[in-house]
């Protein structure tokens, strides 16, 4: 199996502190992988590092086998790679369809003159991407929502929404941040279900999250991060049984969950 996203000795350092050392790990399509820990143990540092948005202090970040390290988001973003954040990053005062096409923005290649002249090529890029969208927006239980306000959503939607702007790039390697954080079990089991659907289609799933019920449900993969460090790896049975793991991170949830 081809590996679409490949993290090699990742590692960077604050004022002479290091956040992250020596992480190494790889998602193949149709994967899904998650990174946890305990607050500070610098998995959102290691999102940015591989999104483009830090530049890594050692190591590569290889995207379907071409050297990205440090390479800026919008170009990672046309190369295949799209994320979410832990903070919504949603336009409230714009429509569900509005927020949803915005997504779209960066494949588009037409010039600024024909935008403004309105020509037949921008009202077709125009169509295209509506249609597109309103796709992503039925693909996320959230057609019916199209014209609504945003702003109006439940933050279990809002979620959903997020992730649907970022399918827009049409990605091989979507980075999760945290999805389900604020949501309730209904919603979470939404959302779980739909990163499900989306890793069926063969995209990589980078995800992290604290809800450790839901990790160990769909996760392939997870990597344990303390204080920078990766101290274990494998599948959810694996990770579940690691005694340093369980006492350190999942304490009884672990058990819960592998039983």
């Amino acid at each position: 199996m081809t590996t679409l996203l490949e993290i090699e000795g990742l590692g960077i350092t604050f004022g002479g502190l290091r956040a992250v050392n020596d992480v190494s790990f790889s998602v193949n399509p149709g994967e899904i992988v998650s990174v946890i820990g305990p607050n500070g143990a610098g998995k959102t540092t290691l999102f940015n590092m591989i999104s483009g948005v830090y530049m890594p202090g050692a190591g590569k970040v290889r995207l379907n086998g071409e050297d990205v390290t440090g390479m800026s988001p919008h170009l990672l973003a046309r190369r295949g790679m799209s994320r979410t954040f832990q903070n919504l990053q949603i336009f409230q005062q714009m429509s569900v369809l509005e927020n949803a096409i915005a997504g779209y923005h960066l494949q588009e290649s037409g010039s600024v003159l024909a935008d403004l002249l309105n020509l037949p090529s921008s009202r077709r890029r125009a169509a295209e991407a509506r249609e597109g969208a309103m796709k992503l927006l039925a693909r996320v239980d959230l057609d019916r929502a199209a014209e609504r306000e945003a702003g109006n959503l439940s933050y279990g939607s809002l979620k959903r929404l997020e992730i649907a702007r970022a399918l827009a790039l049409s990605p091989k390697v979507l980075l999760l941040d945290e999805p389900a954080a604020g949501c309730n079990a209904v919603e979470t089991e939404e959302i779980d279900h739909l990163i499900a659907e989306v890793a069926a289609s063969g995209v990589a799933i980078l995800l992290v999250e604290h809800d450790m019920k839901m990790v160990m449900r769909i996760s392939n993969n997870i990597v344990v991060l303390d204080h920078g460090e990766k101290i274990a790896q494998g599948d959810p049975a694996t990770v579940s049984r690691n005694s340093a793991v369980i006492a350190a991170y999942l304490g009884t949830e672990a058990a819960h969950a592998d039983g």
